[in-house]
């Protein structure tokens, strides 16, 4: 066997109905700390969704500010704002309550506040020196698994999606509760799905890093997933379809926290960044056109994956590997979402663009199976088209 590094959070609580205490959770954990960072966005805020959780707070005695101008695809004003706003505050402790972007900017929150390094230094892989402040992850959405994950993606430029990876970013305690996602709508939880789903199957296919423990875990994920994506859409107040949902997007989070993820996000990323096309939907339309150029290469793997996700797959590998993309595919279709590149307003023009953009890439790129050339990604965009 070879070598590996496993690492995840500490402590995850899965608890339906979890947010509800959430004062109490945090008093038990965090005894000696009072001034406590909310990191959300404002919709969510307005929603009245966070109300319980506020109120428990307030129970239990926490100062509260509630950082709220988080966006999807944070750009880094955005950070440096809540920075401020936070330590102004004397922010003793940081809460990310949201999604995949709102707990993405409380993980930098969480290294910025008590340092002095700048962002623009923390850019890349262990550029991160200082220390952080305690950090709680609480997802309202089952698709970026970002709670368990030492990775946040910044929005830098006009375009460009830039990554924190370090080990600082890793929260403390990670909270799983459903009841935050009753009622998702179909797309978002159609496009988050597939994203979680998309984080387990290029963990378990990556080319550096795969290790035994993330494979258990992205199989997992993927059964998870494949078999409560379409309930979860079809009745959003399902809660046994929530929670595996919820419990999935997690540990398929853990697994591409250690086995990291390839050319499906590099592809997405552009897509996303030019575009601003959700992350969960930016994956999911490319996400079958890089499977089948993978596999030549993954073919294999593939075939493992889909002895989980598709019911009664026979025949050759190369066989069940077309009948994972067919079953993703299917998947896709049937929960509504959008299928083409076409559908999202790129235009044919816009290829060449997303080629070149792709390029840049390159720590995802190197992860995956296959070499994927300008001229390749090009193909894959024009599939996907």
């Amino acid at each position: 066997m070879n070598p590996f590094r496993f690492q995840t959070v500490p402590i995850v609580i899965q608890e339906f109905g979890a947010a509800r205490r959430l004062g109490q959770w945090l008093r038990e954990r965090f005894v000696s700390f009072d001034r406590l960072c909310v990191v959300t966005d404002g919709f969510l805020h307005a929603s009245g969704l966070l109300a319980p959780a506020l109120a428990d707070l307030a129970r239990h005695g926490w100062r509260v500010t509630v950082v709220d101008s988080v966006i999807a695809d944070p750009p880094e004003h955005t950070v440096l704002q809540a920075a401020a706003q936070a330590r102004q505050a004397g922010v003793e402790l940081v809460l990310g309550l949201g999604g995949g972007s709102s707990m993405d900017v409380a993980k930098l929150l969480a290294v910025l506040l008590p340092g002095t390094q700048p962002l623009q230094e923390m850019y890349g892989v262990g550029k991160v020196t200082g220390t952080r402040l305690p950090l709680v992850q609480m997802p309202t959405t089952a698709g970026t698994g970002s709670e368990v994950t030492a990775v946040a993606i910044v929005t830098t430029g006009e375009t460009t999606k830039t990554g924190v990876v370090a080990p600082q970013l890793m929260a403390d305690l990670a909270i799983l509760d459903a009841e935050l996602t009753l009622g998702l709508p179909r797309a978002a939880t159609a496009a988050t799905g597939i994203d979680a789903m998309v984080h387990a199957i290029e963990a378990y296919t990556t080319a550096q890093l795969k290790n035994p423990v993330s494979d258990m875990l992205a199989v997992r994920a993927l059964e998870l997933l494949s078999r409560h994506l379409l309930p979860a859409c079809e009745n959003g107040r399902d809660r046994a379809a929530r929670e595996a949902m919820l419990l999935g997007a997690m540990l398929a989070g853990q697994a591409f926290a250690n086995a990291p993820v390839a050319a499906v996000h590099a592809l997405a990323y552009p897509v996303g960044g030019i575009f601003h096309v959700a992350h969960g939907l930016s994956n999911a339309l490319v996400l079958p056109h890089v499977l089948r150029f993978n596999a030549p290469a993954a073919g294999k793997l593939y075939a493992e994956l889909a002895e989980t996700v598709v019911p009664g797959v026979t025949g050759s590998d190369e066989a069940k590997a077309a009948a994972l993309i067919a079953h993703l595919e299917q998947l896709a279709a049937v929960s509504g979402i959008a299928r083409t590149l076409r559908e999202v307003g790129i235009a044919q023009s816009d290829l060449p663009r997303l080629a070149r953009e792709a390029m840049l890439q390159t720590r995802l790129l190197v992860n995956n199976r296959r070499e994927v050339t300008q001229a390749d990604a090009l193909a894959i965009y024009t599939a996907a088209w």
